[in-house]
């Protein structure tokens, strides 16, 4: 099987239900540090599904010393298909690289069991040290309405919901303009979870060029207790497919379930934009009480849907010595900022 690859500019990119993969996120990019190569994906005779394929490249120099090529999730709408092996893909797209880059890195959107290692390691490829996008999460199917939808839940989720709602937890979908209050929850979850988050004009472009999109629809959701912000989130909507993006949430009145009130009205405001599915984006790998997120766990896998397991990053050095520094350089950077971080006095 061979593919050929036809560079476009952004707004040619062929519809695809991937956020990742879609011109949208390639604008976004293209503003943030990263340089978008956007390509129509074309297959050999045979090859299902039909038709053409969107392809963004995302590439950036890191002080000049190594060049970043990154595929996130890659023909993600052929990820149910055992078309498109990575071996292919990679050979049309090197074929196609203007610019010597270090490495290709690729979030591949298969799940586990449609990818073997060996064809993997035949390819050429290696797990990365650092993971972009989470390998596995929980997946919603949303054809159904509201009962069949709480019947799927376990039973303490199902409590949860019922209990915010009555306790007066209200959930509205506002206007991008209180963004800024969302911002400063978000902050403060990122300060007491330690994790990294961008700067404020990263969510601000974020919506506005959402907003001038066709194809992707942006919500954000507020669950208040009398004028009291609780939790927030980001929904994102493209071609029938929801995505759980961002999440904050306040140490006050924790009580009152608000989280699990925010995420019910996005799973309900999801089915009713005729979206088939909610993706909640990232959940630990297992079911472990000593991970350090067992608790993240926990709160996704309880609105039901299906548990889903990808690769990962797998790199494909270009340049040996150079990724080699850089794979060194990555693994201590994450060290700090998913152990050692963790552990230092708040």
């Amino acid at each position: 099987m061979s593919i050929e690859l036809r560079p476009v500019e952004p707004q040619q990119l062929p519809p695809s239900d991937n956020l990742l993969q879609t011109a949208f996120w390639a604008r976004l990019k293209s503003e943030f540090g990263w340089q978008a190569h956007c390509f129509s994906a074309e297959f050999s005779a045979g090859v299902l599904p039909c038709g053409r394929q969107p392809l963004v490249l995302l590439t950036r120099s890191l002080r000049g010393l190594v060049q970043i090529g990154y595929l996130p999730h890659p023909l993600a709408s052929m990820a149910d298909s055992d078309a498109a092996p990575p071996a292919a893909l990679l050979a049309a797209l090197r074929r196609k690289l203007s610019q010597p880059l270090s490495l290709l890195r690729l979030d591949l959107a298969q799940e586990v069991s449609r990818l073997s290692a060996g064809a993997l390691h035949a390819a050429g490829l290696y797990k990365a040290p650092v993971d972009v996008q989470p390998p596995s999460t929980v997946v919603i199917d949303l054809d159904c309405d509201d009962q069949q939808l709480l019947a799927a839940m376990k039973s303490k989720t199902r409590y949860n919901i019922r209990l915010s709602l009555r306790k007066g937890v209200e959930v509205h979908d506002v206007a991008p303009q209180r963004l800024s209050q969302w911002y400063a929850l978000y902050r403060e979850t990122a300060r007491r979870d330690r994790i990294v988050l961008h700067s404020f004009d990263y969510y601000r472009r974020l919506f506005e060029l959402a907003a001038e999109d066709r194809e992707v629809e942006l919500r954000l959701l507020f669950a208040e207790h009398a004028t009291t912000l609780l939790a927030g989130i980001v929904v994102a909507m493209v071609g029938g497919r929801a995505t759980y993006l961002y999440g904050a949430s306040s140490t006050e009145k924790r009580n009152l379930m608000a989280s699990y009130a925010v995420q019910w009205r996005a799973l309900q405001l999801a089915r009713d934009s005729n979206c088939r599915s909610y993706d909640l984006f990232g959940i630990p790998p297992a079911d472990d009480p000593d991970h350090p997120m067992a608790g993240l766990y926990r709160f996704k896998t309880g609105f039901g849907g299906r548990i889903v397991h990808r690769p990962g990053c797998y790199d494909l050095p270009l340049q040996p010595l150079r990724y080699r520094l850089f794979s060194v350089a990555e693994r201590l950077r994450f060290v700090y900022y998913k152990r050692l971080r963790k552990r230092l006095p708040r």
